[in-house]
């Protein structure tokens, strides 16, 4: 059953990634520079930028924002359940 969740994760990683690479796309059309070299540290200023040129265009956030955040807590999430059910079984 933990390994279920554990799958379940890193779909949620995937989806999460996939996200972010979208968002560093949309940013790139905007003008905005893209460090890739540090993208992984860098991806939090990304996302408060997409948050921000979403908002004064629309008046809401994009639905990459939600999509990155709900991904990414889906699957902590499910990497914490997996986790807790294997060590529940041993």
């Amino acid at each position: 059953m933990s390994t279920l969740f554990f799958i379940l994760a890193l779909i949620g990683v995937a989806c999460g990634i996939a996200t972010s690479i979208m968002i560093a796309s949309f940013l790139s059309r905007r003008g905005i520079k893209i460090n890739y070299l540090l993208f992984r540290v860098l991806i939090f200023k990304y996302i408060r930028q997409y948050r921000q040129i979403t908002m004064e265009e629309t008046g809401k956030p994009g639905p990459l924002f939600y999509s990155f955040i709900t991904t990414w807590n889906l699957a902590l999430i499910f990497a914490i359940v997996g986790i807790i059910l294997k060590i529940t079984t041993l």
